[in-house]
């Protein structure tokens, strides 16, 4: 059932052109409502950036998640994405970021917390295969006997399920403590070595580059998927995304919307 389940479907893949942070946020409401609308096929897009950012969670405070003082220094942008969840901080190299735009029939009867395991098996079996002990941790983390790899947001609307992916690729943990506020008072080295700990980086634990890894997860998503045809964001979506971007993700209005 599982596997028909993923199978009825035309996947298409979208391996995302490095872009600004508020464009990938927009894209993602652009390719969910399309999908939805039935004007794109299920879709699995990996998000391509060139800058730093705090990801915040759509119910999130800025104030309460994020130093203005650590963005400012580090040049980090402060987007907020239309999922729940927690505040991320994301490095371009550093991390592994992926969406799947999918009608909501693939998930229908399945609550939220079943659903995200469901939605994450390829990649912890791609995961698996590379010789990390990954594993699903509820509600939404995949993780590892070395720590936390990653975690998963998900909205349904539009007629769509979107459900996105950061997984860790490498981390500077005294960076995060400088960006987010976390709860320590001060950053010390005791802090940045607790940091350290509670996250398993997929460079730490398979030593292999980036898009070796990418690789195996597409291969993966490929057997799940049973076809896999590569695409592009068209210029129609990428108009649409600019302009969310003017009006949504891109404005103050937005990205302070709980200050």
């Amino acid at each position: 059932m599982t596997a028909e389940r993923w199978s009825r479907y035309r996947w298409r893949l979208i391996r995302g052109e490095p872009v600004p942070p508020p464009v990938n946020h927009a894209l993602d409401e652009v390719l969910t409502r399309r999908v939805g609308a039935g004007e794109r096929p299920p879709t699995l897009r990996f998000w391509g950036r060139f800058a730093p950012e705090v990801a915040l969670g759509r119910f999130q405070s800025l104030g309460n998640e994020v130093d203005a003082g650590g963005v400012r220094r580090h040049g980090v942008a402060v987007v907020r994405r239309m999922t729940g969840g927690g505040a991320m901080f994301i490095e371009p190299a550093s991390v592994i970021t992926y969406s799947l735009y999918a009608p909501a029939e693939l998930v229908a009867g399945m609550s939220a917390a079943e659903s995200y395991p469901f939605l994450d098996a390829w990649v912890v079996e791609a995961l698996r295969s590379l010789g990390i002990e990954a594993h699903h941790e509820p509600i939404n983390d995949i993780s590892s006997p070395e720590g936390k790899i990653g975690g998963s947001a998900q909205a349904r609307a539009f007629g769509a399920v979107l459900h996105h992916t950061t997984l860790a690729y490498d981390m500077d943990a005294r960076k995060m403590l400088e960006v987010l506020r976390i709860g320590q008072e001060k950053i010390s080295d005791k802090a940045v070595r607790s940091a350290e700990r509670r996250v398993g980086p997929l460079r730490r634990q398979t030593r292999l580059p980036r898009e070796r890894i990418v690789e195996r997860m597409v291969s993966t998503f490929s057997r799940y998927a049973g076809a896999l045809e590569e695409d592009r964001v068209s210029p129609q979506e990428a108009e649409e995304a600019e302009a969310l971007v003017r009006s949504k993700y891109g404005t103050p209005a937005w990205n302070a919307l709980i200050p």
